[in-house]
């Protein structure tokens, strides 16, 4: 059975529970890394800057609870020119995900990066954030 690094655990405790609960799943299935949860203002600032993102209103920023609602995760080790592997992992996270929330384990659904409506059109988006995922209120 996979489990996480002690990187990976560390950049999950940053997150949001459902989003802890969600990956702490996931891991017993599928091997996966956590490549970034909290970020720091300045670090959203610079994301910004150079074009890796597109907000400073990033779910990744500290919450009114003071963790991030947003991680970046993927299957390991990560490919970053495999957008196909990234949307069959967040289809796995998303379906364990609502089966965590049908049997009330967590509050909140997840939304992906990949699909930001969740309408299974992809190809309407015009950011398309492969590793993204984050609650939805």
């Amino acid at each position: 059975m996979p489990t996480f690094s002690v990187r990976s655990l560390s950049r999950l405790e940053t997150c949001h529970p459902d989003i802890r609960e969600v990956f702490k799943e996931v891991i017993k299935h599928r091997d996966c890394t956590i490549l970034e949860g909290i970020r720091t203002v300045e670090m959203q600032e610079h994301y910004v800057a150079t074009g890796r993102s597109t907000t400073m209103n990033s779910k990744h920023l500290p919450q009114a609870d003071g963790l991030s609602h947003a991680v970046d995760a993927g299957k390991y080790p990560v490919d970053w020119e495999d957008g196909k592997a990234f949307a069959l992992f967040a289809g796995y996270v998303l379906g364990t995900a609502e089966q965590m929330r049908e049997q009330g384990r967590i509050t909140h659904m997840l939304r992906s990066g990949v699909d930001w409506d969740d309408d299974g059109n992809v190809k309407e988006h015009r950011l398309y954030d492969g590793p993204h995922f984050e609650v939805i209120p």
